[in-house]
Formats: C-alpha cells, sequence, structure tokens
C-alpha cells in the first residue's frame, strides 16, 4: 500500500517498516529519515499506530535534534 506521507519515494508501508525498525536502508533512507519523515508529514494517528506511544516518547529527542540538524519544522503535538 502506498503512503501519503511519502509519495516522493517509492516506498511501500512494508518497506517503511523495515526501515523504522532498522531492518532495511534504501540509500540515504534509513531508521532516522522514516522517523522524521513520518513526524513531519503522517496524520497523528498514523504516527502512533506506527512508531507506539512508548517508542515515540522514548525516540523524540533524537528526532528533534536530527530534525532541527536538517533545519526542519515538526508540529509540537507529533512529538509532544
Amino acid at each position: 500500500m502506498r503512503l501519503s506521507y511519502v509519495w516522493d519515494y517509492d516506498i511501500d508501508a512494508a518497506q517503511l517498516a523495515d526501515i523504522l525498525v532498522g531492518r532495511a536502508t534504501l540509500g540515504r533512507l534509513n531508521r532516522d529519515w522514516a522517523a522524521v519523515r513520518l513526524l513531519e508529514y503522517a496524520p497523528y494517528p498514523e504516527i502512533v499506530k506506527v512508531l507506539g506511544y512508548r517508542a515515540r516518547l522514548e525516540g523524540k529527542g533524537r528526532i528533534i535534534e536530527i530534525a532541527r540538524r536538517e533545519g526542519r519544522k515538526i508540529i509540537a503535538p507529533a512529538v509532544a
């Protein structure tokens, strides 16, 4: 299934899941990229569904650090 928040890549839900857990990388598309992309563009319910609430909180600091380093803005409810 194609995901709206990775519209610019030929990645399906299973591939994104593999990247998010670190089982796969596609060139420069790695776990950090997938987490930032998810938080940047996915709807909040999808974020919680894919990452899980606990994992989202545990990884929040690292994801915010990466996003800021890349000059990206993440909507506050997605990382709160």
